[in-house]
């Protein structure tokens, strides 16, 4: 599908149409990430293997290909075993075959287990590549998409809520917290409790009811059910969504993958001291050039977690040469020491932001990782720890980004004379557009024509006081000030009342920005996926990948 271009207001849309704009057009995006999006290639220092357009991953299948020493036997047994407690179907046992052949390759893509998958851009990075590897297959490369979930990380409070667009068309945020749980504990550890059933029944009293309702709530409680795990939970709705399309899941809490991650485990204990300097080094070079610090790291980093007995991931830091510490449990090991453990005990470890990358990539034939902005950008941090460890840097390409606009919401964009790009000024900037430019023109007009007679006649008023008295001149100007910001107050609070006065106009306006751009973000940032499948069922998933355009670098947008 081709994008248009975004284009001047009062543009006339249909359902079915996909704009397109470019990420410097959307407020908040850092600098390094623009260039990057714009031209990778200026950036070779810090992404070496940087693609200048998807047809670059074409002929990068090879070298992933040739790079990759792990056993995919192993590996492929223990997806099969992982996607079968996930309920996966045979699209995903076939391209878990496919990658034991020793030329295939695979496309990643993660992110957190958040509550009923998290922000809808979950979704939207794993039908990214889902995208490329049916591309990759056209072209005779045998390609399968892995999506690895990040079951490892321990915050467990970041990824407990979902927002969703209840049935008033408000956002409602739904919460659980499994309890009881021990501080610091790997998500993917963390077994649900009594309380899921309500956050369940709080989504569902939250959504409109609709034909797709039942089967939704079915699905859902099927997944989050307790005793289960939180991250197999979040492995099992995915699996719903997304395993027709062959999608394949890896929890890196697996024990098997502990294993066969072993030989990557070693080699970052053995360069750990390397690896933290030049990831020093790295961030100094990239301020130096002008772009914003990415991952904080300090002198006594390592890139490991050590998991204790109770299952808390805690830090580990370097103590002196060859000397490394476990400061919340008091305990020290020796390089060596460690090197024994990881050997003996790989489920002792996991990797940091820093590291978790080249764990990946050791693991599977990596043709490329879909991220997203802020991944892309410590990305020019992290290729340092690759060329560390002597490991090819994986290309990294943005994720594909939406904004859904639906029918009553496009409608609203439409009557009032506004774009999607209109919303990122604020509510306050819209809210006088619409009452200038739509509801109130007369008012508008009749404001515009007194300040200018106002100004006028001040002016007057000056020419002759600095003539008399040069001082009273500067007294008309500090009152001229204040009589100026008396209109604009007034002119503010008459806008107010007109839109208060024209319900309906501050309903829809007020709709429309909870929808579109909440909280002064993308949509896809907190909105919940389920918000669009009890409105539009399994189709919505559809319509996403129908959209999908990997040559297009912007931010995409959907009309319904």
């Amino acid at each position: 599908m081709n994008p248009a271009k975004v284009s001047a207001k009062n543009d006339v849309r249909r359902s079915g149409t996909v704009l397109s704009m470019p990420f410097s057009a959307v407020p908040g995006q850092t600098k390094l990430f623009l260039q990057y999006q714009e031209t990778p290639l200026s950036l070779k220092e810090f992404y070496p293997n940087a693609p200048a357009s998807i047809e670059d991953i074409f002929s990068y299948a090879a070298n992933s290909v040739e790079k990759n020493t792990a056993d995919r036997g192993r590996l492929c047994d223990a997806l099969f075993e992982m996607n079968e407690r996930f309920g996966a179907g045979e699209e995903t046992f076939a391209n878990i075959e496919l990658l034991r052949d020793e030329n295939a390759v695979a496309v990643l893509t993660g992110q957190q287990t958040g509550l009923f998958t998290g922000p809808l851009y979950t979704i939207y990075k794993a039908l990214s590549a889902v995208k490329l590897a049916a591309e990759l297959n056209e072209r005779g490369i045998k390609a399968v998409p892995i999506f690895w979930a990040a079951t490892e990380d321990h915050d467990i409070a970041e990824i407990s809520e979902a927002f969703v667009i209840n049935a008033d068309n408000e956002i409602t945020k739904i919460e659980n917290d499994p309890e009881p749980n021990i501080s610091g504990t790997s998500v993917g550890d963390v077994e649900l409790a009594e309380n899921i059933a309500a956050a369940i029944k709080e989504l569902f009293q939250s959504l409109p009811k609709t034909e797709f309702t039942t089967d939704l709530e079915n699905n859902i409680a099927a997944a989050w059910k307790t005793g289960t795990g939180f991250g197999e939970a979040f492995l099992i709705e995915l699996t719903g969504l997304l395993g027709r399309f062959g999608l394949i899941m890896a929890d890196p809490l697996d024990p098997e993958l502990k294993e066969l991650a072993k030989p990557i485990y070693r080699s970052a204990i053995e360069r750990a001291d390397k690896m933290t300097a030049s990831i020093i080094e790295r961030d100094a070079v990239l301020k130096e050039r002008g772009f914003h610090s990415q991952v904080m790291v300090e002198k006594n980093y390592f890139p490991l977690f050590y998991h204790d007995d109770d299952g808390r991931r805690l830090s580990i830091k370097l103590a002196g040469e060859d000397t490394f510490t476990v400061p919340e449990l008091r305990i020290s090991f020796s390089r060596d020491e460690l090197l024994v453990l990881a050997d003996e005990q790989p489920r002792r470890f996991s990797p940091g932001v820093m590291l978790r990358p080249v764990v990946q990539d050791f693991l599977f034939p990596t043709v490329c990782y879909f991220g997203g902005g802020a991944e892309i950008a410590y990305f020019a941090q992290n290729s340092a720890v690759y060329q560390t460890l002597e490991r090819p840097v994986t290309p990294i390409i943005h994720r594909q980004s939406f904004t859904v606009i639906e029918a009553a919401k496009e409608r609203t964009l439409e009557r009032y004379g506004l774009d999607f790009s209109s919303l990122f000024a604020g509510r306050e900037a819209i809210e006088k557009d619409v009452v200038d430019g739509t509801v109130s023109r007369e008012t508008a007009m009749l404001f515009a024509e007194v300040e200018e007679k106002i100004n006028t006649e001040l002016a007057r008023l000056d020419r002759e006081l600095s003539s008399l008295d040069p001082t009273l001149a500067k007294n008309l100007a500090t009152r001229r000030r204040k009589i100026v910001y008396h209109i604009g107050a007034l002119r503010k609070k008459a806008r107010t009342a007109q839109l208060r006065n024209h319900g309906d106009a501050e309903r829809r306006i007020s709709e429309t920005i909870t929808a579109l751009y909440p909280n002064g973000a993308l949509q896809e940032r907190s909105i919940n996926v389920n918000s669009f499948l009890d409105r539009y069922g399994i189709y919505f998933i559809d319509t996403i990948y129908r959209s999908i355009d990997l040559s297009d670098k912007g931010h995409r947008i959907i009309y319904l």
